[in-house]
């Protein structure tokens, strides 16, 4: 891995056995990311990253306002904040949808996460639930939440869940969407 400076802008670039380049925005940090053929050479990339520079400063103005960035950033006492709201909120919609789900976990737990919204073991009956959904519009919440509860009863992703998911949270697209473009999403171009 090496770093190019291009008009202003620092560039990892990462060589590896590709046909094309491309190009990403990491989330969390902002930092422009090419990887490349092995074979490719510097004025290619520069060539290549000049090509993209509106696209670059679009997405990392974007990168820089969204919340994944803004968590990054955050102190002890946000994260604090964050897990408090969450845990209340949680509990609120534990309580509402236990009884339509007909499941009650034994375990509420709250982490910072970079990677995941949530998590179940149902073996155990633990829900974690991340407390960055702090920093998303409620209906995230119930969406990670709900997505939880269902895995008591399906524990993959298939088209058993997807079905439990739509008799249940029928919106459950749209908040999935929201936190995908606000964070998961890898800004490759």
């Amino acid at each position: 891995m090496n770093y190019l400076y291009i008009d202003g802008i620092e560039v990892q670039v990462v060589r590896r056995r590709v046909k094309n380049l491309s190009l990403r925005i990491n989330q969390s940090d902002g930092t422009v990311l090419v990887t490349a053929p092995m074979r490719c050479r510097d004025d290619q990339i520069e060539q290549f990253v000049r090509s993209k520079a509106a696209w670059i400063s679009q997405h990392h103005q974007a990168v820089l306002a969204s919340p994944m960035h803004l968590a990054e950033q955050a102190s002890p006492e946000e994260v604090r904040q964050w897990r408090a709201i969450v845990q209340v909120g949680t509990e609120l919609l534990v309580e509402k949808w236990a009884p339509v789900l007909g499941v009650r976990p034994k375990t509420l737990a709250y982490r910072n996460m970079r990677s995941r919204w949530g998590s179940c073991t149902p073996d155990t009956g633990r829900v974690c639930i991340n407390v960055r959904l702090a920093l998303y519009p409620p209906q995230c919440l119930e969406y990670v939440v709900v997505h939880e509860l269902c895995h008591f009863f399906v524990r993959n992703h298939g088209s058993g869940f997807t079905m439990l998911m739509d008799r249940h949270l029928p919106n459950w697209r749209e908040s999935r969407k929201l936190l995908e473009t606000y964070t998961l999403g890898d800004g490759s171009r």
